[in-house]
């Protein structure tokens, strides 16, 4: 009656309650969205292959003496992990000390399994021996727990069989590596570091474009690039916030929530923000660097000077590509269902095993040209007889500092992930989280403060804007003087100065990292 029909969406929630039965409820290829929450507690076998609407599950203690169990999702199976019949439950409690003695009880001849001397052994149930009288006559004393429980609830027990040999629940189909039996997380450290890390990366970067884009001041190719850059990242910041929320919420329970938030809209949200924002990051990283390498290089040749209106439609192709990127899993290369934290896993074909190469190689291809770029920077302004020691060492620590963090983001990610795309994967998707939280988003933490917040030019825009809201009045106004006074140096030796020096270069580099 319920097996293979169509159109069974609902069961009364009391269609089964105060039923003996049914022993086996056959389900599948229905569209069932859900079970009655009562009369569940006699099925010993449920079977609800290709029901497919059947995303959630009723209350499990629901289930007490379910042996066999045949789904659709492989994630519901690890609502059944270690689920026991209540009979069994109880029984285990009870005899909880008793587990050591299986091993003697296997191979003994029955009337040594079923009478026990009151003196022998009595060290491994004494709290027993207290709370029940045994008899000290051998011929009266049976070791059957009659003492213990009644003749009704011994019916049918069997020592041997019921307690050192229990039923085990079985359920397939069993999860894969790619959803193992856990939250979304999976650890509790991860929980609270998710989100003092999200925290940091949203407010970080809203706070940098906040002062960008209020500033009064000319805007310029840093600024334009920092505001893309910032942009980038607090949408990285959006995805670990999305992420963190669906775990706490799911938390002790993923699996019923599993089939919904892998399926539907709100993982591929997520998905799509953190790659468009994970290749945008990249890109715009990578065009930083250039136009610094461009305005060192041809620091007197005003004619080659980057100006915005070349800026703008770089930054177009980027957005372009980082959008088109993001969505090619949407439409089925790769998928962002996969697995729970929502990143393109999906390696099944190949032209998804391409899609993937591809991203890890570019990005591995930009962390290559950044280095290359401040390498070459570094090189064409030090010089010891012209360059001061302070300021010789103030570039190799900043430029340090800028690698070390590109390094620190793309290197584990990239390295795991190659492997992975080679189907030789060298970690599971359990630690691959660890990369994803401590990892994987150090670029979009450590970059507005890098780029922005703790330079000299962000400082005076930021002290400015809280001067317009009646705040630090005084230190605005010093930042306004320094400002004005050091425009009117620049333009004095701008004037005076007829060819380019290792020196100028050195201070153009420095003025070009505080902007």
């Amino acid at each position: 009656i319920l097996k293979d029909n169509k159109n069974l969406r609902r069961i009364h929630n009391d269609a089964l309650r105060g039923a003996t039965g049914p022993d086996v409820l056959d389900i599948s290829s229905t569209a069932l969205e859900s079970l009655p929450s009562y009369g569940l507690e006699a099925i010993q076998v449920l079977n609800a292959t290709s029901s497919y609407s059947l995303k959630r599950l009723p209350p499990l203690d629901k289930f007490s003496s379910l042996l066999e169990a045949v789904l659709t999702y492989p994630s519901h199976c690890c609502a059944f992990q270690n689920l026991r019949t209540e009979k069994q439950n109880s029984l285990l409690s009870i005899f909880y000390n008793f587990s050591k003695e299986c091993e003697s009880t296997m191979r003994k001849p029955t009337n040594e399994v079923l009478y026990r001397d009151y003196s022998y052994n009595t060290s491994l149930w004494s709290a027993e021996k207290n709370m029940y009288h045994f008899a000290t006559d051998e011929e009266t004393s049976p070791y059957s727990y009659s003492a213990i429980f009644y003749d009704s609830e011994m019916t049918g027990f069997d020592f041997e069989y019921d307690f050192c040999q229990p039923k085990i629940l079985t359920c397939t189909p069993e999860p894969d590596a790619f959803n193992p039996c856990e939250d979304i997380l999976g650890y509790s450290f991860l929980r609270v570091l998710i989100w003092f890390i999200n925290i940091l990366a949203i407010a970080g970067n809203f706070t940098v474009l906040l002062v960008l884009i209020t500033s009064h001041y000319k805007l310029t190719v840093p600024r334009f690039l920092m505001c893309n850059l910032s942009f980038a990242d607090f949408c990285m910041g959006l995805y670990l916030l999305l992420i963190a929320s669906i775990d706490a919420q799911t938390s002790g329970q993923y699996y019923n929530h599993a089939i919904d938030w892998q399926t539907g809209s709100g993982c591929s949200t997520a998905g799509f923000f953190t790659v468009f924002a994970s290749e945008l990051s990249v890109y715009t990283l990578t065009v930083i660097t250039l136009e610094r390498w461009h305005t060192i290089t041809y620091a007197m040749q005003l004619d080659r000077k980057l100006r915005l209106r070349h800026a703008v439609p770089i930054m177009l192709g980027g957005w372009i590509f980082s959008i088109l990127i993001a969505v090619l899993p949407l439409l089925g290369v790769s998928s962002y269902m996969k697995v729970s934290i929502c990143l393109p896993m999906d390696i099944e074909t190949g032209l998804s095993q391409a899609y993937i190469l591809l991203i890890l190689v570019l990005n591995v291809v930009a962390f290559i040209v950044i280095c290359a770029c401040y390498i070459k920077i570094y090189i064409a302004v030090q010089n010891p007889e012209l360059v001061a020691a302070n300021k010789d060492t103030k570039i190799a620590k900043r430029m340090a500092i800028l690698i070390f963090t590109d390094f620190t983001c793309m290197a584990p990610i990239s390295f795991f992930a190659i492997s992975a795309a080679f189907k030789v994967p060298l970690i599971t998707v359990t630690n691959s989280k660890i990369l994803l939280v401590l990892f994987y988003p150090v670029n979009s933490c450590a970059n507005p403060f890098l780029y922005a917040i703790f330079t000299k030019a962000f400082r005076r825009d930021f002290f400015l804007l809280l001067s317009k809201l009646g705040c630090c009045k005084s230190r605005a106004e010093l930042y306004r003087m320094n400002y004005f006074s050091a425009y009117t140096s620049n333009c004095k030796n701008g004037s005076s100065a007829r060819a380019p020096s290792k020196a100028s270069q050195a201070l153009l580099l420095l003025s070009a990292l505080e902007k």
